[in-house]
């Protein structure tokens, strides 16, 4: 877990500094979610990557739950700031060979919960 939040922080801050159509056309789309919340109990859902403007959409749907956050990055990896309700956090979403990983924490929180993401 620690390799994939460190390649997820190392992948958004170069991709920052090489941003091309290109490439922030493929991160783009719908994907399956497969994830693990820091307690350890798992969960499923769906989430939907829009461009707007600088900036990115993204969209969880988790157990009729719907999470809303704006990133910033690049195809290689996005920093995203969500929101459900009155519940706030980070995550970091991060380019794998399977497809993309993702870690998060909510706000104040001291551990991480993980996502695997595959394209739909």
């Amino acid at each position: 877990m620690k390799r994939l939040a460190f390649a997820a922080i190392l992948a958004v801050s170069l991709s920052l500094m090489s941003l091309t159509s290109a490439a922030l056309a493929q991160v783009l789309g719908r994907y399956d979610v497969e994830g693990r919340n820091p307690s350890g109990t798992s969960y499923s859902g769906t989430a939907t990557i829009e461009k707007t403007g600088d900036t990115y959409r993204v969209v969880w749907n988790i157990g009729g739950t719907r999470f809303i956050g704006t990133g910033i990055g690049s195809d290689e990896g996005i920093a995203i700031s969500y929101r459900s309700g009155s519940n706030t956090g980070i995550a970091l979403l991060g380019k794998e060979p399977w497809g993309y990983g993702l870690v998060w924490t909510y706000m104040g929180g001291t551990d991480l919960g993980t996502e695997r993401w595959t394209r739909r």
